[in-house]
């Protein structure tokens, strides 16, 4: 049986040490979160998340959600209550608006309780993460009666959310969707069409869903200049905020997937049901980004979390597997062989994982203060880069990181030899579950392409040379300490790298889309080390500051990990610089019919 251990002291480490987050005590949402009431949250959500979440993770994949004859969908067994208990405990509130009964919490401490639940159970983190998102583009977007009416029950999580873009003949080409809305006189819409790939989109844990669903009006431009975002919910709300008429939406089938088992991903019926026009008519792709953004930072956690729950799993078999002598000699003189840890090749696999796993954590919390700072900063400089750094990250945590981490899952399952490939140790769901990561909320090539057609260009690439100028002038102040040294070379190395790719771009990219295209993957890649590398500087920094003030060895580990990365990961921003200045002629050479 798989376990899993919430990596609190990673958590202070960032919180306290790396990102100070105490500096922003005078600032909303900041000011009623002290560092002491973080740790205890956070403390208090490992307990529920190793103890009731993780041995519920291999029972929903065996189980599955099943569907009976009139649509409704019964959940794993254990889900229900694990549900209940989360909602009791008040975690689905944590960071949403006290206005409608949110606890107000900074996001980055939201982010921290999201990787935990989707290293202990990923299918089940989706039903109240996706409540998130559509909480996130009410909030934003709906008008303040729909607000006080969907609002206050998704944020205690009585209510689930949903996001429906989807359909069977279009995926990411938007503008193709065939989904209908019909005005009527009292101001509603009815709702006709087909989704499909709808996760959460049926079951047993709440008493109703919202699903938000985007469609096109009737008589709205085509493609994607005519889609509206509207709020269709299973059962309808009446004025006292009671349950009423079950709604026109049903689920047609449950999907047969390669992994997340224990979420329902539906194909979703709509059949004249009652919608509500969210945000503003013809502008529902904005709108519906919102929630996209939300869910697209959340799946990169979620490729981290697997890579860690894997690399746990992976490094305590490597630690008791007897397998062979050393080759330095043997470690075990008292044993028929040594750990297979001794051994350099599974330390590789481990120490990928490891130093993956601690840089891209604290990328994506480094990130969740931006966000944070975006929303509560009273400096408009402050809150302009934050803005452009969440534009400009989103895209690269989410297929970066995912990328990683199913390669590092399937890593940590390797280590288990034969006994990886077989359920019984449980390491094939870490990859399974892991592999969705990269396709769903935008296949990650879908965020290549946003990234260099979109992400960079923006306002002038004011982003982009932001990020270089703070890597420059963090380089400059620390060049000069020996022990940072090491750190600082390969930030300048790697920043120097991705600069170079970024002016290849603008300089090829728009004479030829095709350069952009073919080189979005490897810049992608370029860019997600160079921002791993930033982040393990910083650690380092911390790291030593850390060593200086006592002997935890703790640091020492850091500081191991971090000169890996420099050593073993680093190195490959070259390849991919290489490569994306190949441009599009060796891509794009063979005529179709080659293939």
């Amino acid at each position: 049986m798989p376990s899993y251990k919430a990596p609190l002291r990673e958590y202070r480490f960032l919180l306290n040490e790396v990102l100070d987050v105490g500096r922003y005590s005078n600032l909303p949402s900041f000011s009623d979160a002290p560092l002491d009431l973080i740790e205890q949250v956070l403390e208090e959500g490992a307990k529920f998340c190793e103890g009731v979440l993780a041995p519920l993770n291999k029972v929903g994949d065996e189980h599955g959600c099943t569907r009976a004859a009139d649509g409704s969908v019964t959940t794993p067994p254990g889900f229900k209550d694990a549900y209940k208990q989360l909602v009791d405990a008040g975690w689905p509130a944590l960071s949403s608006d006290p206005a409608y009964g949110g606890q107000g919490m900074p996001h980055i401490v939201a982010l921290a309780w999201s990787e935990m639940v989707a290293s202990s159970n990923m299918a089940f983190g989706m039903y109240p993460g996706l409540s998130h998102g559509a909480y996130e583009a009410i909030h934003q977007h709906g008008s303040d009666e729909l607000k006080q009416k969907y609002l206050p029950k998704l944020v205690t999580g009585e209510w689930t959310g949903t996001m429906n873009l989807t359909e069977p003949h279009c995926g990411t080409d938007l503008g193709l969707l065939r989904t209908k809305a019909i005005p009527q006189a009292d101001g509603t819409y009815r709702i006709s069409g087909q989704k499909i790939f709808i996760s959460a989109g049926e079951h047993d844990l709440a008493s109703n869903i919202i699903h938000l669903v985007i469609a096109r009006i009737e008589g709205a431009p085509a493609g994607t200049k005519g889609i509206s975002l509207f709020i269709v919910p299973k059962f309808l709300v009446n004025a006292d905020g009671s349950l009423g008429a079950r709604n026109g939406v049903v689920c047609g089938k449950i999907e047969e997937k390669m992994g997340i088992h224990g979420n329902s991903t539906c194909v979703l019926n709509y059949d004249d049901a009652v919608g509500y026009l969210c945000g503003i008519e013809n502008k529902g792709l904005a709108a519906m980004f919102t929630m996209m953004n939300v869910a697209r930072l959340g799946v990169g956690l979620q490729g981290l979390s697997q890579s860690e729950v894997a690399y746990q799993n992976g490094a305590a078999y490597a630690k008791d597997r007897l397998q062979m002598r050393s080759l330095t000699g043997p470690k075990n003189p008292d044993g028929p062989a040594d750990p297979i840890i001794v051994h350099p090749d599974i330390r590789r696999m481990l120490m990928d994982s490891k130093s993956f796993n601690e840089g891209a954590r604290a990328f994506a919390f480094w990130t969740a203060l931006q966000g944070d700072l975006l929303h509560v900063s009273p400096d408009e400089k402050v809150r302009e880069k934050a803005g452009d750094y969440m534009g400009l990250m989103t895209p690269v945590i989410k297929s970066y990181l995912t990328d990683k981490g199913y390669a590092n899952a399937t890593n940590c399952q390797q280590i288990f030899g034969g006994h990886g490939y077989i359920e019984e140790h449980g390491m094939s769901q870490f990859v399974r579950d892991a592999r969705i990561t990269m396709i769903y909320e935008g296949a990650n090539g879908i965020q290549s392409l946003d990234l260099v057609g979109r992400k960079l260009a923006a306002n002038g690439g004011r982003a982009i040379f932001a990020f270089f100028k703070e890597i420059d002038e963090f380089a400059e102040a620390h060049e000069g300490d020996p022990e940072m040294r090491p750190f600082v070379d390969g930030l300048k190395s790697s920043r120097a790298q991705l600069q170079e790719g970024t002016m290849w771009l603008m300089q090829n990219g728009m004479s030829n889309f095709d350069n952009a295209g073919a080189a979005g993957h490897d810049y992608l890649n370029l860019f997600g080390i160079t921002a791993l590398a930033f982040m393990w500087a910083l650690m380092a920094k911390a790291a030593l500051a850390g060593k200086r003030a006592g002997a935890e060895p703790y640091y020492d580990a850091k500081l191991a990990t971090g000169r890996y990365f420099l050593a073993r990961i680093l190195p490959d921003t070259g390849a991919h610089l290489a490569k994306l200045k190949s441009g599009a002629e060796p891509v794009m050479a063979l005529n179709a019919e080659a293939f």
